[in-house]
C-alpha cells in the first residue's frame, strides 16, 4: 500500500473519510434546492433523500438533535405546524420531533449531513468549511 494510500485509509478509518454529502429535504423547499445547487457548483456528488419518498429515520434525525437540540429541527413556521394545530399544543421538543418521523413537513430543511458532521437549514458558511478542511487534509 503506497503512502497516500495507506493516509486514506487510515483516515476512513477514524471516520474523517472523503467528503461524502447527503441533504434531506423536499424537492419544493426552496433552500434544499439552493443546498443541492451549492454542492452542484463545486462538483461535489451528494445523495439527496427526498423526505417526501422516505422520511428520515430515528436514528438520523438523531444525529441533529445531539448536535442542535430537538427544537432545532422543528419548523415552528411551517404550514404543517400551524395546520397540525402545534402553536397550541405546546408539545415538548422530544415530541415534536417524534411527530416529525411520521410528518416530516415539521422538519427545518435541508438537513446536510458529511460524516459526523451536520447542519441545518441553509448554512453555506458552515458547508464550505466542510470542504475547505477537507481540501487541507489531502
Amino acid at each position: 500500500m503506497g503512502s497516500a494510500e495507506g493516509r486514506r485509509a487510515e483516515s476512513t478509518r477514524n471516520g474523517a473519510g472523503p467528503i461524502n454529502i447527503q441533504v434531506f429535504g423536499f424537492h419544493d423547499c426552496q433552500d434544499t434546492r439552493k443546498a443541492l445547487r451549492f454542492f452542484a457548483e463545486r462538483r461535489i456528488a451528494v445523495h439527496f433523500v427526498d423526505l417526501k419518498e422516505r422520511p428520515a429515520a430515528k436514528g438520523e434525525l438523531k444525529r441533529f438533535a445531539d448536535r442542535f437540540g430537538p427544537a432545532a429541527l422543528v419548523d415552528k413556521d411551517s404550514a404543517t405546524y400551524k395546520a397540525m394545530g402545534l402553536r397550541v399544543a405546546l408539545d415538548s421538543p422530544q415530541r415534536l420531533l417524534e411527530r416529525a418521523l411520521v410528518e416530516p413537513r415539521l422538519l427545518r430543511t435541508p438537513l446536510v449531513r458529511n460524516g459526523g458532521k451536520v447542519a441545518i437549514g441553509h448554512t453555506p458558511d458552515e458547508w464550505q468549511a466542510w470542504l475547505d478542511a477537507d481540501k487541507k487534509r489531502l
